[in-house]
């Protein structure tokens, strides 16, 4: 499992690659709160494009940090989620919180 996370003028970006499991779970859901910190982060990107298996703590994870992302007014989006994957987080109904694109480039030209 492999996180790469960086700001892009008021958003996080974040790109996982690999399993998000209760391996990796919690050692993500750090690395995000750390950078969520900063007041000046008011949306959250979670490409999934390169993940291969979620479970529910990477469940947990994202749901986690969309209420903290929202409850400071800001926005989250999931991005690139392919099958399983993508079943999985319909089926858990996440869907219904967090918009879901197909590449970041979408979320630009929103």
């Amino acid at each position: 499992m492999d996180v790469e996370i960086k700001q892009v003028r008021n958003t996080l970006v974040v790109r996982v690659q690999g399993e998000l499991d209760m391996l990796i779970a919690g050692k993500m859901r750090k690395e995000i709160d750390e950078k969520l910190k900063d007041d000046k982060i008011k949306n959250l990107i979670v490409n999934l494009e390169k993940v291969t298996f979620i479970d529910s703590s990477g469940l947990g994870v994202l749901i986690g940090r969309y209420k903290k992302i929202a409850a400071n007014g800001g926005r989250m989006y999931i991005v690139g989620a392919k099958s399983p994957v993508d079943k999985i987080l319909f089926f858990s109904g996440i869907n219904k919180l967090v918009p879901m694109y197909n590449s970041e480039q979408d979320i630009i030209n929103i």
